[in-house]
């Protein structure tokens, strides 16, 4: 029953020392037309320098058309040297002003960006999928430029065990990927960048909310059953995860 521990072991790298001015955001969006950024809240925790890059950043995407993804990922054990949860939330929601697509769970849309979700425990040991729905229109209801609106849910069972499934919210509509309870994890460390990347694909290739989400939740699971936080899956067991296929033996 012991919990997974992870460790964020960026403290000395060149990433942590990234600041505002470092990079030609006109050249980024405006010269070469880059079609989506994507980043997220452990970057803007990493330093006393990250928040004001992340921010600059959104704001010249914002400017040039270009698509913002921002997966909140709440880190309390970046965040405590830096100013704390209250940081946090001034943080992430001013960036959250210029974000298309808003990535997190449970704990990270209460941490970051104030909102609760009803019904709750603080062990987070149980969610109503309708009580997080209610909370996300909240949302979009205070950052109305958010277009896509996306989460995991998981119920951690033991840190071998998980309920994994996800949602998203799309032009007023919510999507719900295929459930999968009793999710067996070898490494979930790595599961929420997947699905944000399987989600993302979704979207770029698909435009469609439902496929978006399958493909994220599909992804994420694929990435537990791997070690380390990089996925190993290919687009084809992706394909084959969101269209039914089991966990036969393939010869």
């Amino acid at each position: 029953m012991r919990g997974a521990v992870g460790v964020p072991d960026r403290g000395n790298t060149a990433a942590a020392q990234l600041k505002a001015g470092d990079f030609d955001w006109e050249t980024i969006f405006g010269k070469h037309g880059v079609r989506w950024l994507h980043t997220g809240g452990i970057f803007a925790a990493l330093s006393d320098t990250t928040p004001g890059l992340v921010i600059e950043a959104v704001k010249a995407a914002k400017k040039h058309g270009t698509i913002v993804s921002y997966d909140l990922n709440y880190r309390p054990s970046l965040w405590k040297s830096i100013g704390g949860k209250k940081r946090a939330q001034e943080v992430n929601r001013e960036i959250a002003r210029y974000v298309d697509v808003m990535i997190g769970n449970e704990e990270d849309f209460t941490a970051c960006l104030g909102f609760e979700v009803e019904g709750v425990d603080e062990n987070i040991s149980h969610i109503e999928v309708d009580a997080f729905k209610k909370m996300i229109e909240r949302a979009v209801k205070d950052f109305p430029n958010f277009k896509v609106t996306a989460t995991t849910l998981r119920t951690v069972r033991s840190a071998t065990r998980n309920d994994w499934g996800a949602i998203c919210w799309a032009a007023g509509k919510f999507y719900e990927a295929t459930h999968r309870p009793d999710l067996e994890i070898l490494d979930r460390v790595g599961g929420g960048d997947s699905f944000a990347s399987g989600l993302i694909y979704g979207l770029i290739k698909h435009g469609d909310p439902q496929k978006a989400v399958e493909y994220g939740a599909a992804h994420g699971a694929l990435a537990m059953t791997t070690p380390g936080d990089t996925s190993m899956a290919t687009l084809k067991e992706v394909e084959s995860l969101v269209g039914g296929g089991s966990a036969r033996v393939q010869r």
